[in-house]
């Protein structure tokens, strides 16, 4: 029995224009979600390589010294983070989701951010192509807090023993 007032032909129809979109999203959404982690993961690597340069070279011991290491640590941290944004906010840009740049890095920092103000929403048709962006993000910044955790506990004001 069929709903009063239901066309099945149209839910077809809309459901066959839709699918090509989804898909094409999530291809999209795969691309750039593997750039990303790239990314993270030379970037984690190159902040890894400076903080021992860094601790060769100045001998880190004090306290102050410490301090100066996190700060490092979390401005890398920044950057990296702050490149795969402007990698997100270029492809919406590139796919003409957003009228200008600064709109779309708008979009794109709360969507990583997953803060989602929804003041700024993209087309209809890329809208889990901005879902990939917000799980990208949140995975990110779990990874770098983990990072961050034991960067303070090896390296930082936090060492291991030293404080609990």
């Amino acid at each position: 029995m069929k709903p009063a007032g239901f066309d099945f032909e149209q839910g077809r129809r809309r459901r066959n224009l839709y699918l090509p979109k989804m898909i094409l999203n999530l291809l999209i959404g795969t691309v750039v979600i593997s750039l990303t982690v790239l990314i993270h993961t030379f970037g984690l690597i190159a902040i890894t390589h400076a903080m021992g340069h860094l601790v060769a070279r100045f001998r880190m011991h004090g306290r102050r010294s410490r301090i100066v290491a996190m700060i490092s640590v979390v401005m890398g941290l920044f950057a990296i983070m702050t490149t795969e944004v402007w990698l997100w906010a270029g492809l919406y840009r590139l796919l003409d989701i957003f009228a200008d740049f600064e709109t779309a890095l708008y979009f794109s920092t709360i969507t990583f951010s997953t803060v989602g103000y929804g003041d700024i929403v993209p087309a209809h048709a890329w809208r889990v192509l901005a879902a990939l962006e917000g799980v990208n993000g949140f995975l990110l910044i779990g990874w770098s807090t983990a990072y961050l955790i034991a960067a303070g506990t090896r390296i930082g004001p936090f060492k291991a023993g030293e404080h609990f």
